[in-house]
């Protein structure tokens, strides 16, 4: 009677730990140095994957997601802008809705080079997508740098049914 009792419990405890997993958290790492100085190669992070489901992503979080231009990983980045604002780069500089923002977190490596994505008119924000950047610019593919599929050129928001997650603390 106790192997079967045993049994059943590893099959329950089993089947909840991927429940969970698979609809309130996972565990993450972070494997490039897109987000540096914030999160660096090798950070381990929960991603909450309930929240945004409630909600969609606000500016500042920082948020999974699905490749939108085919690359076969999922990616960490954060919400510049959402559905309605205009976003614009000049000279590497973020205007949300025609004022500059202080972006203590931005990072670049390359701040002397113009860069592809260093620049780019004002554009405003479809609904049911977000404007993603990481933050060390100079080395992140993101919002600035994918290539709409109808024109070829930037910027493509993410929509918001690529978003996978929120990023969480870290284990």
């Amino acid at each position: 009677m106790k192997p079967i009792r045993t049994t059943i419990i590893v099959i329950i405890t089993v089947a909840a730990v991927l429940a969970a997993r698979r609809w309130l958290v996972e565990p993450i790492y972070i494997a490039s140095d897109s987000m540096a100085p914030t999160l660096t190669v090798g950070h381990h992070l929960f991603l909450d994957k309930l929240t945004l489901r409630l909600r969609a992503p606000a500016r500042g979080e920082i948020i999974a997601f699905r490749s939108p231009v085919g690359e076969d990983h999922e990616s960490v980045k954060r919400v510049i802008a959402v559905a309605g604002d205009t976003v614009e780069l000049r000279a590497k500089k973020i205007y949300l809705n025609g004022e500059a923002q202080l972006e203590t977190y931005a990072y670049y490596t390359r701040a002397a080079e113009a860069l592809r994505g260093d620049d780019l008119s004002p554009v405003t924000v479809p609904e049911g997508t977000v404007f993603l950047l990481g933050d060390n610019r100079d080395n992140s593919n993101d919002s600035a740098s994918w290539p709409d599929p109808a024109t070829g050129l930037p910027p493509l928001c993410l929509p918001l049914s690529a978003v996978t997650g929120k990023v969480r603390g870290a284990y």
